[in-house]
C-alpha cells in the first residue's frame, strides 16, 4: 500500500538536494564500469565530458559537425564501444548489465543528453531487436545474441518501414515455411537502422497467407550464415532527422534460413511484439527526456545570459518554470512505466502505451515553449544552442512522431470498458516503492511479460493520495491546491467510468472512433497526473525539493488544463519556489530530472 501523506514541519528553511549526487566512477575508458546504475550513469557522463568544452572531441561541437556531414561521430562511437555499452541491452544472468529497464534508462541518459541520434545509432535499437529473443528465444540463440552485442555488436530490428508508421502487420518480408522446418526469405525494406553494419538480424515475417495475430514470426539471422546472393545490402537512405545514423535497406531473395533461426514458436510474431514493446515504448521517452532537459538548458542559458544575479526577465519564468515541471511529470510518467515492468508485468502494458501516447505530445509543446525563450538562438548552428535544431529534428525520426499513437490507442480502447466496469474504483493501491526511483525492485524478465492483466493501479493510487489529501487542505495555500487538483483529476475518473462502461463492445471501427480515442487520450493524461502525486508522495519527509507540493501543483495544473478539468489558482510563491530550484540547478551543473544527478561541466 501506498504510504500516507504528513504535513510538512513549519519551519523548513531550504531544500536539499532531490538525491545525493553519484559517486564519479573511473574517468578513463577501459576501466571496469561501477555495479550500481547510478555510478554507471556518472561514470559515463566523465567519460563524455563537459558538452561545452571545445577541446572535448565528444561534446557538442564534433557532435554537430557529424551531424552535418551526415556522419556518426567516430570517435564517441569508439569511445563507447571501449565502454562496453552495449553490454546494457544483455541480461545480467547472461553476462550484461541489464537487470532492470529504469536503471538501462538511468544509465542511458549521459548519452542522450548529448545526442538523441547517437543514442539510437549506437544504443537502444540493438536491444528493441535483442528483446524478442530475450522473451522467446532458446539458450542457444540468447547466447548467440549475448556473445554479439558482448562484443560490441548490432543487432537491429527489421520490421520498421516509416511509410508504413512502425506497422509490423505490412509484408515487405515473407517466410515461406519449408518442409525441413526452415524458411524462404523474400522481401526488402528501405529503412533499417544499421542494416549496412549489423551483426545479427531480428526480423518479423509474415509466415501465413491468411492474417491475423498469428500471421507472423520471429526470426534471428546471422547474416554471415546466409548463403550467397540470399540477402543484399541495399544503400543507405538518407533521413531529416538523426542524420548521422546509419539506416540502409535489406532485400531477401529466396534466401534459405533454417530451423534453428525460429525465435519461440511459428504464429509469435506479434504476440512477442505487443509483449517487448511495452518496455520500448517506456524506454524512449524516459531517454528522450534528457535531450529535452538539455533544451531547458539552452534556454536557461539563454534567458540570463547579462541578467542581474542570472534571474530571468519576468516574462520567461512561466515557461521556464512550466517545461521544468513538465520534465519532471514525464520523468515520473516514464519511471513509473519501467518500473511497473518489474514490479508489475502481467498489468504493465497500459500504461506504457500511455506513456508513449502521451509524453511526444508534452514533450514537443515544450520544445515549441522553449522556442520563444531561445529566440533567434534557435537557429544558431553553433555547439551553445545548435542541439535545439538538432533535437527537433531527430525527435520524429527517433520515434517520437505520430507513428505510434495508433498502436498505442489499441492496446488502451479496447480496455475500456472493462476498466470502468472492473477495474476503476476497485483496486487496491500498489507498493509504494513502484513511484520512488532509488527502491529496490525485483529483477526484471522479459519472459514475465504478460497482456492479461487488467488492473489499473495507478488511478488506485490516485484515488488514495486524494483521500489523504483532503484532511490538509488548512496546512497551507499549496496544500489545498494539491487536495483540489487531486480531487478533480478524481472527479475526471468518475465521468471516464460513466461514459466507458456505457461502450458498447469495442469493434474495430471503435479504434477510429474519434469519441472513444478521445476518452482513451484523457484516461492517459490522467494517468500522467497519477504518476506524478505517486512520485510526489513518495519523497514525503525526505525534506527535498521533489517533497515540496509546489512542483506538483504547477504540474498538474498544467496537465488539468490540457485535460480541461478545473484547476485552482496558483498559490502565491509556486513559481518563484520552482524557479529557484531551475535556476539553481541550472548553476550547480545538474539535471532537470527525477535524478537531479551532477553534470559534467
Amino acid at each position: 500500500m501506498t504510504t500516507p501523506v504528513t504535513a510538512p514541519a513549519p519551519a523548513a528553511a531550504a531544500h536539499r538536494r532531490s538525491t545525493p549526487g553519484p559517486a564519479t566512477g573511473p574517468g578513463a575508458p577501459g576501466g571496469v564500469p561501477p555495479g550500481d546504475a547510478a555510478e554507471r550513469a556518472a561514470w559515463l557522463e566523465t567519460l563524455l565530458g563537459d558538452p561545452d568544452d571545445p577541446r572535448n572531441p565528444h561534446g557538442y561541437r564534433p557532435l554537430l559537425d557529424a551531424d552535418d556531414r551526415r556522419e556518426a561521430p567516430a570517435a564517441t562511437e569508439a569511445l563507447l564501444t571501449e565502454a562496453g555499452l552495449t553490454a546494457e541491452f544483455v541480461p545480467h544472468e547472461l553476462g550484461g548489465r541489464l537487470i532492470r529497464p529504469d536503471l538501462l534508462a538511468q544509465v542511458l541518459r549521459p548519452l542522450f543528453r548529448r545526442d538523441v541520434a547517437l543514442g539510437f545509432g549506437h544504443g537502444i535499437t540493438s536491444l528493441f531487436g535483442a528483446s524478442a529473443v530475450w522473451a522467446a528465444g532458446d539458450a542457444a540463440q540468447r547466447e548467440t545474441t549475448a556473445r554479439v552485442l558482448l562484443a560490441g555488436g548490432r543487432t537491429p530490428i527489421v520490421h520498421h518501414e516509416l511509410a508504413h508508421a512502425n506497422a509490423i502487420l505490412r509484408d515487405e518480408f515473407t517466410a515461406r515455411p519449408t518442409p525441413d522446418g526452415g524458411f524462404v526469405l523474400s522481401g526488402r525494406k528501405d529503412v533499417v537502422i544499421n542494416a549496412d553494419r549489423a551483426d545479427a538480424y531480428v526480423m518479423y515475417a509474415r509466415t501465413a497467407a491468411s492474417t491475423g495475430p498469428r500471421s507472423h514470426s520471429v526470426l534471428l539471422l546471422d547474416p554471415e550464415q546466409l548463403p550467397p546472393g540470399g540477402l543484399r545490402r541495399l544503400p543507405r537512405a538518407l533521413t531529416p532527422g538523426m542524420r548521422g545514423s546509419r539506416f540502409a535497406g535489406l532485400k531477401f531473395t529466396d534466401c534459405p534460413a533454417g530451423a534453428d533461426t525460429l525465435v519461440g514458436d511459428l504464429g509469435d510474431g506479434v504476440p512477442l511484439a505487443l509483449r517487448t514493446y511495452q518496455v520500448n515504448r517506456c524506454l524512449i521517452p524516459a531517454t528522450v527526456v534528457a535531450g529535452v532537459d538539455t533544451v531547458l538548458r539552452f534556454a536557461v542559458r539563454a534567458a540570463t545570459t547579462g541578467r542581474p544575479a542570472g534571474v530571468p526577465p519576468r516574462r520567461w519564468h512561466t515557461v521556464l518554470t512550466g517545461v521544468f515541471t513538465d520534465l519532471l511529470a514525464c520523468d515520473s510518467m516514464a519511471v513509473t512505466g519501467l518500473r511497473a515492468l518489474s514490479l508489475l508485468p502481467d498489468s504493465s502494458h497500459l500504461l506504457a502505451a500511455a506513456v508513449k501516447m502521451t509524453m511526444p505530445d508534452l514533450l514537443r509543446e515544450d520544445l515549441e515553449e522553449l522556442s520563444t525563450v531561445l529566440g533567434a538562438h534557435g537557429y544558431d548552428r553553433g555547439p551553445r544552442y545548435g542541439g535545439f535544431q538538432k533535437l527537433v529534428r531527430d525527435l520524429p525520426v527517433a520515434g517520437l512522431g505520430h507513428a505510434g499513437t495508433a498502436a498505442c490507442q489499441a492496446v488502451i480502447v479496447p480496455q475500456l470498458p472493462t476498466l470502468a466496469r472492473r477495474s476503476w474504483f476497485r483496486t487496491d493501491e500498489p507498493a509504494g516503492r513502484l513511484f520512488l526511483p532509488r527502491a529496490p525492485l525485483p529483477a526484471f524478465d522479459y519472459r514475465a511479460l504478460t497482456l492479461t492483466g487488467s488492473d489499473d493501479v495507478l488511478t488506485a493510487s490516485l484515488i488514495g493520495t486524494a483521500e489523504r489529501l483532503a484532511p490538509l487542505r488548512a496546512t497551507s495555500d499549496a496544500w489545498a491546491a494539491l487536495a483540489d487538483l487531486a480531487d478533480a483529476f478524481v472527479q475526471e475518473m468518475r465521468a471516464l467510468r460513466e461514459q466507458c462502461a456505457a461502450l458498447p463492445d469495442i469493434t474495430h471501427a471503435a479504434l477510429v472512433d474519434p469519441r472513444v480515442c478521445a476518452l482513451a487520450d484523457r484516461y492517459a493524461l490522467v494517468l500522467a497526473a497519477a504518476a506524478c502525486l505517486g512520485v510526489w508522495q513518495g519523497q514525503d519527509g525526505t525534506g527535498t525539493f521533489l517533497s515540496d507540493p509546489a512542483w506538483a501543483v504547477l504540474a498538474l495544473t498544467r496537465i488539468g488544463r490540457r485535460l480541461g478539468v478545473p484547476v485552482p489558482e496558483l498559490p502565491e510563491n509556486t513559481t518563484k519556489a520552482v524557479l529557484e530550484e531551475v535556476l539553481a540547478r541550472y548553476r550547480d551543473h545538474r539535471s532537470f530530472d527525477l535524478y537531479d544527478t551532477q553534470l559534467a561541466g
